[in-house]
C-alpha cells in the first residue's frame, strides 16, 4: 500500500493552486513550476463555512487571508446601538481578510450568506514567499490597492448619491464583478437580503424596496424574489452618471 493512499483525507484537503480554476484571480500568472509548487505548499488548507457561519470576528487575531472558492460573504461591524452595519460583500474569486493587516487583528465580522468554501492563506507565509517571488509581491499589492479603491468608491457613493443612484451603482458593480468571474452580464441572484443591501448603502429597507419597484416599473430590471435581470444596463449607467453631471 503506498503512502499517499494511507492519508486520503490529507490528499483531499490539499489544494493545488496550480489546477484551481480561480488561480488567475488569486495568484500571479506566469510563475514557473517550482514557484507554483511553493505557493501550493502555502495554501494547503481549505475551510468550509456553513450559511450564517462566521469566518472571522471583529477583534480576533489576524493570521490569514482567505481566497473564496465558492459562496458569498458579507463583512459587517456592530454599531453602538447594537445594529449590524454591512461594510461589504465578497464573492467567489475575491480575497477576504485584508482588514486585519493594519493592526494584526480583524476589524469586522465575515459571515457566509450561503454555504461557502475558502482557501486559507497564512499571511506570514505569503510575506515570506513574496520576498522570494517578486511577481507574488506585486500581485498582493495589487489586490490590496484594488480593495482600497473599491472601498473608496463606496464611500463616494454613500457621500453624495440619491437612493436610485446608490442602488443603480450597487447593481452595476455586482454584475461587473460577477462578469469578471464568467457569469452573465445581465442576470444575478442576490445572496443578500434587501435589509443587508440597505445597511450597506445607508438606506432604509422600505427605500430599497421602493427603489427596486421604481426600476421594475421603468423597465430597467425584472425582479423575481432574489433573481434580478437587468433589462437596460444603459439606463442604470445614465442614473449613476446623471449624478456626476449634476455637480
Amino acid at each position: 500500500m503506498n503512502r499517499a493512499s494511507t492519508h486520503p483525507q490529507l490528499h483531499s484537503i490539499k489544494v493545488a493552486c496550480s489546477n484551481c480554476n480561480l488561480r488567475e484571480l488569486c495568484m500571479p500568472v506566469g510563475l514557473d513550476e517550482q514557484q507554483l509548487k511553493r505557493i501550493d505548499e502555502v495554501v494547503a488548507v481549505r475551510r468550509k463555512v456553513k450559511r450564517g457561519g462566521t469566518l472571522f470576528r471583529n477583534g480576533e487575531p489576524f493570521t490569514s487571508l482567505f481566497a473564496i472558492r465558492t459562496g458569498f460573504f458579507k463583512t459587517c461591524v456592530a454599531t453602538e446601538d447594537g445594529r449590524d452595519q454591512v461594510t461589504g460583500f465578497q464573492m467567489a474569486g475575491e480575497i477576504i481578510g485584508l482588514d486585519g493587516i493594519v493592526n494584526d487583528h480583524h476589524t469586522c465580522d465575515a459571515v457566509a450568506l450561503e454555504d461557502a468554501e475558502v482557501c486559507v492563506m497564512p499571511f506570514d507565509r505569503i510575506e515570506e514567499l513574496s520576498r522570494e517571488v517578486a511577481a507574488l509581491q506585486q500581485h498582493v499589492h495589487k489586490i490590496m490597492s484594488r480593495e482600497i479603491v473599491r472601498e473608496h468608491g463606496v464611500m463616494l457613493l454613500l457621500g453624495s448619491m440619491r437612493a436610485e443612484e446608490r442602488l443603480a451603482a450597487f447593481l452595476l458593480n455586482l454584475v461587473q464583478r460577477l462578469h469578471t468571474r464568467g457569469f452573465s452580464q445581465s442576470e444575478l441572484v442576490l445572496r443578500m437580503t434587501r435589509e443587508e443591501i440597505g445597511s450597506y448603502l445607508g438606506l432604509k429597507l422600505e427605500t430599497v424596496s421602493r427603489t427596486f419597484s421604481k426600476f421594475v416599473e421603468e423597465g430597467i430590471v425584472e425582479v423575481k424574489q432574489r433573481h434580478v435581470r437587468i433589462l437596460d444596463t444603459a439606463a442604470l449607467k445614465r442614473i449613476v452618471n446623471s449624478q456626476q453631471g449634476s455637480h
